[in-house]
């Protein structure tokens, strides 16, 4: 497919992601990625940091939720 950003694995199990993809993704040096197996690939998606993850729970409902008590 043209056009199409590619990488090959190396012989030591590396695969350099394409400049074109990490700055669309803004993507840096030494940032932590999880593999997550989808079909025959694979997702490659950052892991957030503490300070991403700041805040993302507020306004969550504290009151009608299911608890570890609750299990069958």
């Amino acid at each position: 497919m043209p056009g199409r950003n590619t990488a090959r694995l190396s012989s030591k199990f590396q695969i350099s992601i394409p400049k074109a993809v990490r700055a669309e993704r803004h993507w840096q040096a030494g940032q932590e990625f999880a593999f997550i197996p989808k079909g025959k690939g694979l997702l490659l998606q950052p892991v957030p940091t503490r300070e991403q993850l700041a805040g993302s729970a507020r306004g969550a409902r504290t009151e009608d939720y299911r608890d570890r008590d609750d299990r069958t």
